[in-house]
């Protein structure tokens, strides 16, 4: 089973994104901020992350996204933002995909499913 990493600071977006990740057959891990996701990242092994681009505390996800890309350049990384304006940051290029946050997950579980070779079932 794949294990996907969910980077989110509103609580919310954690619990929506971890039974809908969850239903669709992975693994879900999740993180309020960059020291939590930081500390899972160290004694876990995911298959992918999907970080929120505006976070309360640390570093934003953009940052986190370069820390991330330093600690594990292989893993992959799907930008969730409710800012469509960081698609142009040059930093967001290094994700592996870019989904605007929406009470419809399907963008987002596609990409993550192109990230992991498909779907979890």
């Amino acid at each position: 089973m794949k294990t996907i990493l969910v980077v989110d600071d509103e609580a919310n977006i954690r619990r929506l994104y971890g039974a809908e990740l969850a239903e669709a057959g992975y693994r879900v891990l999740t993180a309020a901020s960059w020291p939590e996701a930081e500390a899972l990242l160290a004694r876990e092994a995911p298959d992918l992350v999907t970080l929120d681009v505006r976070m309360g505390e640390g570093p934003d996800g953009i940052e986190a996204l370069r820390l991330i890309k330093e600690l594990h350049p292989r893993l992959p990384v799907v930008l969730v933002t409710a800012y469509g304006e960081y698609r142009a940051d040059f930093a967001s290029w290094a994700a592996e995909g870019y989904v605007v946050k929406s009470s419809d997950l399907t963008e987002l579980k596609r990409r993550i499913a192109q990230q992991l070779g498909g779907p979890a079932r």
